[in-house]
């Protein structure tokens, strides 16, 4: 979350007044292991012990899931009533899935509040078309979208009531698999600032206007044109992206993007629920969707263990080592051992932002190193009992080659602090090799319950060990001592977000040995190749503003390590960059928020 610039931004119309208030479907794969019936397993009074009776796969989506047809009675009320309840919820326990099943769908105007995704049930977005608006503000908050978290559209066609619809979020609020047969708004009414974001996969027919976004990254999309920039846009493989112009205006434009995956989802074929799981794409750039079927293989709910909050991480554990995927309908999980994931193409899939809370100190989820599993839309908070890692991607020591079936993590987020006492050594840890990082954010919480420099102490957000990584889409945000540390070769950054710990309670809480303050994105001493595209890194010292970083950015000095477009902003003059990275680039000045950049490195 960012507070407002108090500066002007790039251009906007001249109209506009900001507030400055803080703030397809292939033939399925055969699964081994796939559950026994029941019967099967039940062992007859006074005979040995055996195992665990296999776990059903399939079944009710729960209580929390909402699925529409275009004949369902009341539909605009029921949003309303999902809305009324998460719209300022922020740290609540609610957590929704609203599923519209393929046809159209007309007046409706779906609202989408705190953990609340709304999606399509086809195999295209334009299956299921909404003549009627998918619509976030941000009224609860004074105007100020810069709390707009965690909430999400995807898989729908969209035909705005007055030809552009609204999304103005901020951090974890993805916009994936969309078509807006329209223009898309990204700033609240009134044109507050938002802290967002992120498109993927998704074509929007008229133009996007980002206004007072601050930043956003687009991926494999088509736009029909991009209005403004504040101070750091980034662009791959979109069709309609401006010129790449950084820093006046700040656009990083990449032609394609070396290696994507688009994230597994649900969908109906007839009256069966089936996971589409589409292929990787080398280059890529446009939807997907653009051209008839989607080129994918898919799963029936069959071979899915559908678990509903209060399981145990045992019975999780149970169905994946029996075979079986996991769906993750939303609500709350507490775990006392890691989920543990050891079984190739594994995908492990959550609704409705389902939150898993580890406990007594545990990891959440742990990836063996082997191929294809994927890890898409569930939220992992962390528990007040100290873990040494939240999410690890390969155990340590990780070396084999998945370069034709990598490992994938999207839309999976990571919280400490907020929505009480959390604590975490380091957030994600990425072992295996060619993992793709597709849109996280690793945040440790500047606000909400259980915040301090101490009550929710987190040294390190995502730390890469493993080679030939790729992450789209990096926000990392207010860890205690390294955001990013990358000593993996080979690895690629396209867009990244940070802002340091605002509560650092002077300059020795931060001090680095000799440097003063931990930069937010560290590249390992002894690392030969690496390089970075639109990366920015913001302070906002409010409890020590005299607090001195000396860079956002520290990497080897070598011709393989290469960086596009760096850019640090003191927010307000609430602590000060020195340099951009390293020893290079201008140091920020005084109170004017305005990005000191750095083009190439070196």
């Amino acid at each position: 979350m960012s507070p407002a610039p108090t500066g002007p931004a790039t251009p906007e119309p001249s109209a506009v007044r900001r507030r400055t208030v803080l703030g397809a479907a292939a033939a399925a794969p055969v699964l081994a292991s796939l559950a026994m019936p029941a019967s099967a397993a039940t062992s007859a009074p006074g005979t040995a012990r055996r195992s665990p009776r296999a776990l059903p796969g399939g079944g009710d989506l729960g209580p929390n899931v909402i699925v529409f047809d275009p004949s369902t009675p009341g539909i605009q009320a029921r949003l309303d009533q999902i809305f009324r309840q998460q719209e300022s919820a922020q740290f609540g326990t609610g957590r929704y899935q609203l599923l519209f099943k393929p046809g159209t769908y007309h007046g409706l105007n779906a609202q989408i509040g705190f953990y609340t995704s709304i999606s399509g049930l086809g195999l295209s977005p334009d299956d299921t078309t909404i003549n009627g608006d998918i619509t976030v503000d941000a009224g609860w908050f004074n105007g100020n979208a810069t709390q707009n978290f965690w909430r999400s559209a995807e898989n729908l066609a969209v035909v705005p009531v007055n030809g552009t619809n609204r999304w103005a979020v901020s951090q974890a609020a993805p916009f994936r698999r969309m078509h807006v047969r329209g223009s898309l708004n990204l700033a609240p009414n009134g044109y507050g600032w938002a802290s967002g974001g992120y498109i993927a996969d998704s074509r929007i027919d008229g133009q996007v206007g980002p206004y007072s976004q601050q930043q956003w990254y687009t991926r494999d999309s088509a736009v029909g044109g991009w209005v403004n920039a504040v101070w750091n846009m980034v662009f791959s493989g979109v069709e309609g992206a401006p010129a790449g112009s950084f820093p006046n205006p700040p656009y990083t434009t990449l032609t394609t993007t070396p290696v994507s995956r688009e994230k597994p989802f649900l969908y109906l074929n007839g009256s069966e629920y089936r996971v589409f799981l589409p292929e990787k794409r080398t280059n890529a750039r446009g939807v997907t969707w653009g051209n008839g079927t989607p080129r994918g293989t898919s799963l029936p709910l069959s071979q899915f263990y559908v678990a509903k909050p209060g399981v145990s991480a045992a019975t999780l554990n149970q169905a994946l080592s029996e075979g079986l995927n996991l769906l993750l309908t939303p609500g709350i999980y507490h775990v006392n051992q890691p989920i543990q994931v050891n079984r190739a193409g594994t995908v492990v899939l959550g609704l409705g932002y389902a939150t898993v809370i580890p406990d007594n100190g545990v990891t959440a989820v742990k990836v063996a190193d082997v191929d294809g599993v994927r890890l898409a839309g569930f939220l992992v908070d962390a528990g007040p009992v100290n873990s040494p890692t939240l999410v690890e991607i390969g155990p340590s020591g990780s070396s084999r080659d998945h370069s034709a079936n990598p490992i994938s993590v999207q839309d999976v987020f990571i919280r400490i602090g907020g929505a009480g006492p959390g604590k975490a050594t380091t957030s994600m840890v990425v072992n295996s090799r060619h993992t793709i990082i597709d849109h996280t954010w690793i945040w440790r919480a500047d606000h909400g319950d259980g915040v301090g420099w101490e009550t929710n102490r987190a040294d390190y957000g995502l730390v890469v060990n493993g080679h030939d990584v790729l992450a789209t889409g990096l926000f990392v945000e207010h860890f205690n001592k390294y955001d990013v540390q990358w000593f993996g070769e080979r690895g690629r950054t396209i867009f990244y977000q940070n802002e340091k710990a605002y509560d650092a309670p002077n300059q020795a809480a931060v001090q680095n040995g000799s440097i003063r303050g931990y930069a937010a994105y560290r590249v390992g001493d002894n690392v030969t190749t690496h390089e970075g595209w639109g990366m920015g890194s913001y302070c906002y010292y409010n409890v020590a503003p005299s607090i001195v970083q000396h860079h956002g950015f520290a990497a080897p000095v070598r011709s393989g390590v290469r960086f596009h477009n760096l850019l640090v902003v003191s927010l307000g003059g609430n602590g000060q960059y020195a340099h951009v990275i390293n020893d290079t680039g201008a140091p920020t000045s005084g109170t004017s928020t305005v990005p000191s950049t750095v083009v190439s490195f070196p």
